[in-house]
């Protein structure tokens, strides 16, 4: 079986692509009014994936918990809805999706917090 850290990375990288061929886009067009969901793409798409990846790739024993799998689909559930709602408020078309994804990455970087704090960084070490 692959480790959780497998999703984060590849889920990651998609992200990434999709964000720079957006900015692709919007040089080409002359338009970055949508700058600001580009970015939150970006850095909670392909940075914050990332780096959650690289976490459990590092950490064996956070990877294995349930928590694991819940901390992706909490990631992924922020950036699906709150990139589409960033770009609805920029265009004034309402807030909701966009205070919503922001709930859902503040949850998600709060139980990385909690799964960090709970299982520290790294394989885990032989009791004594």
């Amino acid at each position: 079986m692959k480790s959780i850290a497998t999703p984060f990375f590849a889920t990651g990288a998609l992200f990434a692509l999709i964000g720079m061929a957006w900015g692709i886009q919007m040089s080409a067009t002359h338009d970055h009014s949508l700058s600001p969901a580009h970015g939150h793409l970006n850095l909670i798409g392909f940075v914050a994936m990332s780096v959650f990846g690289a976490y459990y790739a590092l950490s064996p024993k956070a990877a294995a918990s349930g928590l694991a799998k819940v901390h992706y689909a909490l990631t992924l559930a922020s950036v699906v809805v709150l990139i589409p709602g960033i770009a609805l408020a920029i265009t004034e078309q309402g807030e909701t999706l966009a205070k919503a994804g922001s709930v859902l990455a503040l949850l998600s970087m709060a139980l990385f917090c909690f799964v960090v704090l709970r299982n520290g960084v790294g394989p885990a070490q032989a009791e004594a």
